[in-house]
């Protein structure tokens, strides 16, 4: 079953560069998880909002599994911690968004 996620993130004070750096380098990870990131954005004025969101998919629960539990990930947890204030994980389904043609005007 695939998972789908959106995740909000939340730098620390004067830590947008940190966490955009750290976040590039589990992203990488995803790949090995038959994970992969779907959509990746920054606020452009964060104000009280999150500074970044993700939208990441995995192919199954195990693979998401996997990338939390991976090594490369979990020592890396002080590098998180110097970067990230708040993170929030929401388990999602994507919906299909694509615009729609408009209906057409009724020839008299």
């Amino acid at each position: 079953m695939t998972v789908q996620l959106c995740v909000l993130l939340w730098a620390r004070p004067g830590a947008g560069e940190a966490l955009a750096a750290y976040e590039d380098k589990v992203l990488a990870l995803l790949g090995d998880h038959d994970g992969r990131l779907l959509q990746r954005a920054r606020t452009v004025d964060a104000g009280s909002g999150p500074d970044e969101i993700q939208l990441i998919e995995f192919a199954s629960q195990a693979g998401y599994e996997g990338f939390t539990a991976d090594p490369r990930r979990t020592s890396s947890v002080a590098e998180r911690e110097a970067a990230i204030a708040r993170a929030d994980l929401h388990r999602v389904e994507l919906v299909d968004q694509r615009p729609h043609p408009a209906p057409s005007a009724a020839t008299p």
